[in-house]
């Protein structure tokens, strides 16, 4: 039995990647801060881990590895959004951001490279639109994003000589976390919780996408209507991008 890893695997979308694993047959290992909500079987082990915490993942790694005949797929999809002003971000909130979004998918990375060379296997990095386009009010977000994705693509170049692939997931706005807009002073929020969005999908639509993306091996991989328009917009006119972006999140 093929085993997955998720980052961020008690969130909605963490959660609809895993069932539709399980279902094709996976064994999947679940990484978040608190799985305590996630029911342990033969085919789902909770594991409860602070990425940012070299410690803490080290052990959890090593613990997956030595429980895993392989691991063959790792998806990096914890992750935390930021909204508001970059004139009103303290460094230390921009810091933290790129801290689970981005050096956190690095170090779990570095962990489990080995691994998947091994297996053969997949990482599969999910990043946002914001990844490869400006987003308002979410400059730091954007930043963490654009360098995942630069990580990602660059691994890809160094991996694929051992038979690995490296993809990118960029969904636009998933509902992961609406209503529940528990937002910090510092603009931290939880993904997929922001209420300026546009054109809202389901985790479990995601998940299809995402995964029908890596079946086929598509190394970006625009999850959902609005994050294929943004990416070929931005792709022909980043200026025109910029307007019509501006026009729907800042209503300009």
């Amino acid at each position: 039995m093929k085993t997955a890893v998720i980052s961020g695997g008690a969130g909605g979308l963490g959660q609809a990647l895993s069932r539709r694993l399980q279902s094709d047959g996976w064994r999947v290992v679940l990484l978040d801060l608190d799985t305590s909500a996630l029911e342990e079987t033969a085919t789902q082990v909770p594991v409860d881990c602070d990425l940012t915490d070299s410690v803490q993942l080290s052990s959890a790694v090593n613990s997956i590895l030595a429980s895993s005949s392989s691991v063959d797929l790792v998806i990096y999809n914890a992750g935390i959004t930021q909204i508001g002003a970059f004139a009103e971000t303290p460094d230390a909130t921009h810091r933290k951001v790129f801290e689970v979004n981005y050096f956190a998918a690095v170090a779990m990375a570095r962990g489990f490279q080995e691994a998947i060379r091994a297996s053969k296997g997949t990482h599969l990095a999910i990043s946002s639109v914001a990844g490869f386009a400006p987003l308002y009010l979410r400059a730091a977000y954007a930043a963490s994003k654009h360098a995942l994705e630069g990580f990602f693509g660059s691994l890809r170049s160094e991996e694929s000589a051992f038979g690995v692939r490296t993809l990118i997931a960029a969904p636009s706005f998933v509902a992961t976390n609406i209503g529940n807009d528990e937002r910090q002073t510092d603009g931290i929020a939880r993904p997929g919780s922001a209420s300026d969005g546009i054109d809202y999908m389901t985790p479990d639509d995601a998940a299809r996408i995402i995964l029908r993306g890596l079946a086929k091996g598509t190394p970006l991989i625009p999850v959902g209507r609005v994050a294929r328009l943004s990416w070929l917009v931005n792709r022909l006119s980043p200026r025109l991008f910029q307007r019509m972006m501006e026009r729907n999140i800042k209503g300009v």
